[in-house]
């Protein structure tokens, strides 16, 4: 019985630490990595080859590593709003001490410029401005009114640019998938500022729900939705090969999306609308595979 409760209680740390370090984000993360890489950017390569290439994982790893040091820390920042937002979440995340996540922090970053000295001293200086810059987002820049949401994307989608100088790959085309993933994950930003927003007003977050209104933040995403079918156009005559099903699929997407965003008034369908666009750009992921059709 009490090797039962010992033995729960490890299972319950080992599931706060994958909320801590956003697991599911970091394996979604490896994935759109190694096919972006395979499908886009390299679709001569074969399988075999990326998967034997040394460099190019040492990069997705230091890439992978630096994301998940880069939660820990934005957890840490964000505790005493996330008490208030995610109570239940908070407490999960939690059972993990603050000070055994921060030490984990440490020994993640250790890794990152470990891995990327592998691949060149040009890599560390590139990873170690990565990990600074998540720090100042953190600490500093995360409460800055709008300036806080461009920053966020563009070091979510860093990693994705970190692989196209790798490569060596600067097609036009790639700008507009790129284009595409930074309005969708700026849209999911944005949404989840809406849903973050009690805690964010107590905490002075100037984020763009607390400093106009709900209403006229719903404004500023249509706008953007609006913007998506700039790059769904131009992809449309691009070649993107099996994966123009997907684009033409986010036409009925973002309208549903405009249908639910102005029908939300409440944290609970702003989560839904925030999961709702980790769904699609998970599809978007698994879809980089039916671009091209190339042998292993």
């Amino acid at each position: 019985m009490l090797f039962n409760k010992k033995h729960q209680k490890n299972l319950l740390r080992l599931v706060s630490l994958f909320s801590v370090i956003r697991g599911y984000n970091i394996i979604v993360l490896v994935a759109a990595l190694y096919l972006t890489a395979r499908y886009i950017l390299a679709p001569d390569l074969r399988w075999m080859d990326l998967l034997l290439d040394g460099s190019f994982f040492c990069l997705v790893l230091a890439s992978a590593l630096t994301s998940a040091s880069g939660y820990i820390i934005n957890n840490f920042f964000d505790a005493a709003k996330d008490q208030i937002n995610r109570p239940r979440k908070f407490l999960l995340e939690h059972l993990v001490s603050q000070q055994s996540q921060l030490v984990l922090y440490l020994l993640l970053n250790i890794a990152v410029l470990f891995f990327a000295s592998v691949i060149s001293f040009k890599a560390v200086l590139l990873f170690s401005l990565y990990i600074f810059s998540i720090w100042l987002y953190s600490s500093y820049i995360k409460r800055w009114f709008w300036l806080s949401n461009l920053f966020s994307v563009l070091l979510t989608i860093l990693p994705f640019w970190i692989i196209t100088f790798y490569f060596k790959n600067f097609e036009v085309d790639i700008f507009y998938h790129a284009l595409y993933l930074f309005l969708l994950l700026l849209i999911r930003d944005i949404v989840k500022d809406l849903e973050n927003l009690k805690g964010d007003m107590i905490q002075q977050y100037q984020t763009l729900p607390s400093v106009f209104s709900a209403k006229l933040t719903k404004w500023i995403i249509t706008t953007i939705i609006a913007s998506c079918l700039i790059p769904i156009y131009l992809l449309h005559h691009s070649s993107a090969g099996g994966m123009q099903l997907y684009f033409d699929l986010s036409l009925p997407f973002l309208a549903l999306l405009l249908v639910l965003l102005w029908r939300a008034n409440g944290q609970k369908m702003y989560l839904w609308l925030h999961n709702l666009l980790k769904f699609w750009i998970l599809v978007g992921v698994l879809c980089i595979a039916f671009m091209y059709k190339h042998g292993f």
